[in-house]
């Protein structure tokens, strides 16, 4: 019998380190995960704790607030079991058993496998809990009642799944992991219909968000915006590449997110969006002064006016302080709404890789009449966004109708 126990205790103790490094890897895979995952971006307020939650997500519905998910007993997830942590991440069920609200994109990380959940779990429980209450969610009737999510979920909770892929390359099928389920890409670039659910007949074809648009992330588009594998994987990487910078929502994804992926996992997203024998990215032909339309001809004075100090008057930008205005791909967007939106709102400061960062730009809503500005995107979009037609008064006027009356900036 004595002999037993030394052997036990002597077999525990060579197996302890290994257990001890197993959950080692376990916590920095969970990490890598939820970076992935964009965990950070939804759970983190401006200027707070990260993963603490507060972070007003605007809806459709009414603001609801990202929750706090460090291991705080009291306020965040620290009394989560895995079983539990995997029901919240892909069934959209707290431990107390009411449904969250689909901001957290269970529609997409359904198709998660277990480990991949264990193992972010396994890092959230590292992190420093912070006893803090995150501001609570308060919608309107009938959108507060989360009962009746219970039949909005048989409906559209698991509808997303995954194309094919046979035939496919390893990079095609870790890329689609990647944005489909992980990045859940389409959550923001897919239209919604009236119950607030992915059209996904639609799927990757644009959505609109707060009064931008997520733009289609479908090859034949992103070609036809001059985008290629290399320029994508770059711009995930660095947030900026040759087809502009990252602003608005997906400037927070780039800062708590992809800059911090593996280079491989980058190109692999970049395959699957444009495959793997991708379309040719369309080279921009500019149009010469003398051939743009009568408005896009007056914008040009509005551009020298107020854009080309910082963007230069060829258009080709002015490193560490604005982007090139040449084959920009906000620019190439056939809807003009981002462009529009950047003009009158502006752009905070942004800091990208390394030492890179561009100024902030300031919002123009107060200085340029509806005339002067549907002439400033005419002029900005046929000269350099290959958009051969030219928007009216009336149009702009429109998308200007249709903004949402918050502010909504770059972060």
């Amino acid at each position: 019998m004595k002999l037993l126990l030394t052997r036990l205790t002597l077999a525990l103790g060579l197996a302890a380190p290994l257990l001890f490094a197993h959950a080692d890897d376990q916590v920095k895979r969970g990490e890598y995960l939820a970076r992935a995952a964009d965990c950070m971006a939804c759970h983190t307020a401006p200027g707070g704790a990260p993963y603490a939650g507060g972070l007003p997500i605007v809806s459709p519905f009414g603001t609801i607030y990202g929750t706090n998910i460090t291991p705080s007993k009291e306020h965040g997830i620290g009394l989560y079991n895995d079983d539990e942590f995997f029901a919240a991440l892909t069934e959209g069920k707290r431990r107390d058993g009411a449904n969250l609200y689909p901001a957290m994109p269970y529609t997409s990380y359904h198709l998660m496998p277990r480990a991949d959940s264990d193992a972010i779990h396994a890092y959230l429980k590292t992190i420093e809990p912070i006893d803090r209450a995150a501001p609570v969610t308060s919608l309107s009737f009938p959108f507060n009642v989360r009962l009746g999510l219970t039949g909005w979920n048989m409906l559209y909770g698991k509808d997303l799944k995954l194309e094919p892929a046979e035939g496919k390359s390893e990079a095609w099928k870790r890329g689609q992991y990647m944005v489909d389920v992980l990045g859940h890409c389409g959550e923001c670039h897919t239209p919604r219909g009236l119950p607030g659910a992915m059209q996904l007949d639609k799927r990757m074809t644009g959505g609109i968000l707060n009064g931008y648009l997520a733009p289609s992330l479908l090859a034949t588009d992103l070609a036809a915006r001059g985008w290629n594998q290399e320029d994508l994987s770059t711009f995930l990487k660095h947030g900026m590449s040759a087809q502009g910078t990252m602003f608005n929502e997906m400037f927070p994804v780039f800062h708590n997110s992809t800059q911090g992926l593996d280079d491989a996992d980058l190109a692999a997203m970049a395959t699957f969006l444009l495959g793997d024998k991708p379309p040719v990215a369309q080279a921009l032909v500019e149009v010469p002064a003398e051939k743009l339309g009568v408005s896009a001809q007056r914008g040009r004075q509005e551009y020298l006016n107020v854009c080309a100090g910082c963007h230069a008057v060829g258009g080709e930008g002015k490193p560490h302080i604005a982007v090139a205005m040449r084959g920009n791909t906000t620019l190439r967007l056939d809807d003009p709404r981002n462009l529009l939106r950047v003009i009158e709102d502006g752009i905070g400061e942004q800091k990208f890789s390394g030492f890179e960062h561009m100024q902030p730009m300031p919002g123009f809503a107060d200085k340029l009449s509806p005339e002067q500005l549907t002439d400033l995107l005419n002029y900005l979009r046929q000269g350099w966004g290959g958009q051969p037609a030219e928007l009216a008064v009336s149009e702009v006027q429109k998308l200007q109708a249709d903004a949402p009356s918050i502010e909504h900036k770059a972060h």
